[in-house]
């Protein structure tokens, strides 16, 4: 068998079916989930088993035969680890710890129990969510749209074993190492967390007018309008004033997918823009599909520069979440789940509208938004009646310099950050690479090699297995002779009795 790389002569080479107990957890039973013979426990799901920690903030409940439930539930050391879901979640996971008591698992999460600790659980994890991703990608099955890898094949992954205790000399130093990883990485995400919410308050402010040296108030307040609930608006300069987004713009929704009729050959093929496409202060190109329309309709909805974008649905943190369209993509057009604004006349800047939208806005959506069981939306009556500050039209181009200064900061800030993320991840896989190479923490030549511990293991579950009685085997010779055969020829060699 080919290994991943070379390990020294007292490590060996074994599979996770050989040196751990891996099994498959609970299918769901919706039909007997009243069943009062059934107990209800808690268990794990593939999101809940993330690469290299566990997600327990949502953890469901399920009900199964208490015989189910005790034969399942994890134990502290348990190596649990994804068999489905996306392509790159095979084989990610992480170790159980006793956090819930009585947990059991989904048959989509394998649980992995080192036998007689013949290797750290923490290794066997830490190789699983590296090394072990490319094995695992190239050994799973593909479906329509979920990957999975069989029992079969789990057990099978091949895994690199230290001596014992070399294991405990590198988990000491991975544990030191890796908690500065994790400090230095939680540091990172709290000045990522900082930027986005000044980013936040620079969009907040621009579209106020609050960026400047004008006094913010004296405007006229914005008379009432049915449907919406505007809350307390901001205070902005009395030069400014205060309009719903429909007398400054028109605003349309977009195409909805007919895929009936995809395929008819009277459309035109386009692309177009979904919610996914369109990001709070920016536009995420890197994937715009393509749709069939009518041609009046691609007509109808073709952006142009200077468009603004805004959302209309998905998650409720996305409403009216959007940037400004700058002809990226020519004859694009955009999907019903994201509004178009097109401002007329140049009565305001796209920009002071996208950030009004992306800073004071949040709220408003939030509020005047619908909410359904998984999804959030706006209509486009609402949409239409969202307050819009304008300012003049001298003082624009002005506020626009100001706010791109103070975000360009940011965007740099931001470009920093994911640099040093960057080289954290690669410090960190260069540290697992030498640990697994053997390299990390030295050899001590009076360590029993991985391979005698796992002789000696391997006869020693040989010795512990029951015997079965020998069966003698018995020659042809030494069977009796098969009874005679009866025919009637014999019945007629001698006359019987009358």
């Amino acid at each position: 068998m080919t290994h991943p790389f070379e390990i020294p002569p007292s490590w060996t080479w074994t599979t996770l079916g050989e040196i751990a107990e891996v099994v498959g957890g609970v299918t769901k039973d919706s039909k007997r989930q009243q069943d009062p013979s059934f107990v209800e426990v808690p268990y794990l799901r593939v999101a809940n088993v993330q690469r290299g920690y566990l997600d327990l903030s949502n953890v469901a409940t399920i009900r199964v035969p208490e015989q189910k439930a005790d034969s399942l539930r994890l134990q502290y050391g348990d190596v649990l680890l994804n068999e489905g879901g996306d392509r790159d979640k095979l084989g990610r996971g992480w170790i159980w710890e006793d956090q819930i008591p009585g947990c059991i698992h989904q048959n989509h999460v394998f649980r992995a129990r080192i036998i007689d600790g013949v290797l750290a659980p923490k290794l066997l994890a830490l190789f699983a969510n590296s090394f072990g991703q490319k094995w695992f990608q190239q050994n799973g099955l593909q479906s329509v749209n979920l990957a999975s890898i069989s029992l079969t094949m789990m057990k099978k992954f091949p895994v690199p074993m230290p001596p014992l205790a070399e294991q405990d000399r590198i988990v000491v130093a991975l544990d030191n190492l890796l908690s500065r990883f994790s400090i230095g990485l939680s540091e990172l995400a709290g000045i990522a967390r900082r930027v986005d919410r000044f980013r936040d308050q620079i969009m907040f402010l621009a579209g106020v007018g609050r960026l400047s040296d004008q006094v913010s108030e004296g405007a006229a307040p914005l008379p009432e309008s049915a449907g919406v609930v505007d809350g307390t608006l901001p205070d902005i300069p009395s030069t400014w004033q205060w309009k719903r987004l429909g007398e400054i713009a028109e605003v349309v929704g977009g195409v909805t997918k007919d895929a009936k009729r995809q395929s008819d050959p009277d459309f035109v093929e386009v692309p177009y823009l979904r919610v996914a496409n369109v990001q709070r202060g920016r536009l995420d190109l890197a994937e715009v599909t393509r749709i069939r329309v009518p041609p009046r309709k691609a007509e109808q909805l073709r952006l142009v520069p200077g468009d603004v974008l805004l959302n209309e649905g998905g998650d409720r943190d996305k409403l009216g979440r959007g940037w400004v369209w700058e002809g990226q993509v020519a004859d694009c057009i955009h999907q019903n789940h994201v509004f178009r604004a097109r401002i007329r006349d140049e009565v305001l800047h796209p920009k002071l509208l996208a950030w009004h939208a992306n800073g004071f806005g949040r709220r408003w959506f939030e509020v005047n938004g619908l909410q359904s069981v998984n999804l959030a939306s706006i209509s486009l009556g609402k949409m239409r009646r969202f307050p819009i500050p304008v300012p003049p039209r001298e003082e624009q181009e002005a506020l626009v310099q100001t706010a791109e200064t103070y975000l360009s900061m940011l965007d740099g800030m931001e470009k920093a950050v994911a640099a040093a993320r960057q080289k954290a991840a690669q410090l960190r896989a260069s540290l697992l690479a030498e640990a697994f190479a053997g390299r990390l923490v030295p050899q001590d030549p009076n360590d029993e090699p991985a391979s005698e511990l796992l002789a000696r293991i391997r006869a020693g579950r040989e010795a512990a297995l029951p015997k079965q009685k020998s069966r003698s085997r018995r020659t042809k010779k030494d069977l009796p002779a098969p009874p005679t055969r009866v025919t009637g020829d014999d019945y007629q060699q001698e006359a019987l009795p009358l």
